[in-house]
C-alpha cells in the first residue's frame, strides 16, 4: 500500500490490491518528526530543538546528533521548556519543543497559552505518544484531549499527520509557518501508506478516495482504518468519499463543504476525544454551513486504559468495523 497515493488518479482496483497487504511497512509517525527536524534544520539555521528528557522517545535525537549546538535538553520541566522557547522565538529563533503530548501540551498548557499563543510566538509544539494506541502506559500517558486544548487557543495551528512520510512533510511545513503550531504524533508503528509524491499542503484536506453516498473525514493514523472501511463498504455497494483532514485548524472548509454538499452524510474519525477534536470542528462547520447527519468515531468521554494498542483501538471503537457501522447508521439518518 506504500504506493497507494502516488497520485490522485489511483483506481479503486489498485486500492483493493494494496489495502489489505499483510506485509505493509509500519513506522511510527514520530520517526517522520525526527527526520523532518533534520531537513528543516538544514534549511534554516534559526531552528532550535528543545526536549524534556525524551529525545529518544520523541525522535528529536535525530536533530540532536546532527546539530548538537542547536539542541537544548531542558530536563523534566515542560513548563520551563515552553517559556524558554517563547523567549527564543521572540528573539528571532524558530524553536521546536518535544515531549509526550500528555505533558506538552498537557502539563504546560498555561505556559503555552500565555507565553506562546498570547504573544503569537513562533514556537512549534510536538506532542508525541498521543492517543489511545500508546498502549500499556495507560490513562496517565494517553493524551486524548490535546487537539481540543490546542484548537481552542487563538493563533494556534493544529496538524495531525496520517503516517511517517506525512509527518516529515508536516514538520518541514510547520517550520516555514510564522506563528505557533501544534504537531501530533503517535508512539506505535502504523501503516506507511502515502509516498513522497502524495500531495500535502498545510490547511488543505486531501481527497484520498472519491465517492457519492457518504463522506469520511479523518486525521492521523486512523485514516488507514477509514480507508479499510471504505473499501469494504464499496463491496457492499456503498460509495464513500474519504478526506485526509491532516490540518484540524484551520479546517479546510472549502473541500469539506464541497464533498458534503454532494454526499449529504458525514462520519468523522480520530484517535481523540470527540469533544473538541476533529469531530467537533467538523460538526461546528456543518451546523452553520451545511446541516447534514453526522456520526463521530472517537473516544466517547472516557479516559484510556492499559492494554496492547490493537486491543485498545478495537475496545474504544476506533477500527474499521466500527467505522462501517457508523457509515451505515448515518446513511439511515440521511434517508
Amino acid at each position: 500500500m506504500a504506493k497507494l497515493f502516488q497520485n490522485m488518479s489511483n483506481s479503486k482496483a489498485h486500492l483493493a490490491e494494496k489495502i489489505f497487504e499483510k506485509d505493509i511497512e509500519k513506522i511510527p509517525t514520530r520517526n517522520g518528526y525526527g527526520e523532518g527536524l533534520v531537513e528543516a534544520g538544514e534549511k534554516d539555521k534559526r531552528i532550535l530543538v528543545l526536549c524534556a528528557d525524551l529525545s529518544e522517545s520523541t525522535r528529536s535525537e535525530y536533530f540532536q546528533k546532527k546539530f548538537p549546538e542547536r539542541f537544548v535538553e531542558v530536563g523534566v520541566a515542560e513548563q520551563n521548556m515552553a517559556s524558554l522557547a517563547a523567549g527564543m522565538a521572540l528573539a528571532g529563533k524558530v524553536p521546536f519543543i518535544s515531549s509526550y503530548a500528555a505533558f506538552s501540551p498537557g502539563r504546560n498548557n498555561e505556559q503555552i497559552r500565555t507565553t506562546v499563543a498570547l504573544n503569537n510566538a513562533n514556537v512549534k509544539i510536538a506532542g508525541a505518544h498521543a492517543g489511545i494506541s500508546v498502549g500499556p502506559d495507560g490513562a496517565t500517558h494517553q493524551a486524548l484531549e490535546d487537539i481540543a486544548l490546542m484548537r481552542v487557543l487563538p493563533n494556534m495551528r493544529v496538524i495531525v499527520p496520517c503516517d511517517a512520510i506525512e509527518a516529515k512533510k508536516a514538520t518541514v511545513a510547520a517550520a516555514a509557518i510564522e506563528g505557533p503550531v501544534y504537531l501530533r504524533f503517535a508512539r506505535e508503528k502504523t501503516p506507511l501508506f502515502t509516498t513522497l509524491q502524495t500531495p500535502f499542503q498545510f490547511g488543505r484536506a486531501e481527497i484520498f478516495l472519491q465517492g457519492k453516498d457518504a463522506t469520511i473525514i479523518a486525521c492521523g493514523p486512523v485514516l488507514y482504518e477509514a480507508l479499510l472501511a471504505a473499501h469494504l463498504l464499496e463491496k457492499q455497494g456503498v460509495s464513500v468519499e474519504v478526506l485526509n483532514s491532516h490540518t484540524v485548524k484551520p479546517l479546510d472548509k472549502k473541500t469539506i463543504l464541497q464533498s458534503v454538499s454532494k454526499t449529504k452524510a458525514v462520519v468523522t474519525v480520530e484517535e481523540h476525544q470527540i469533544a473538541g477534536g476533529l469531530g467537533g470542528a467538523v460538526a461546528e462547520l456543518l451546523s452553520r454551513e451545511c446541516p447534514v447527519p453526522v456520526e463521530c468515531i472517537g473516544v466517547q468521554d472516557r479516559f484510556g486504559e492499559s492494554g496492547s494498542p490493537d486491543e485498545l483501538m478495537d475496545a474504544f471503537g476506533l477500527t474499521h468495523p466500527h467505522i462501517i457501522k457508523a457509515v451505515k447508521k448515518v446513511l439511515k439518518r440521511k434517508v
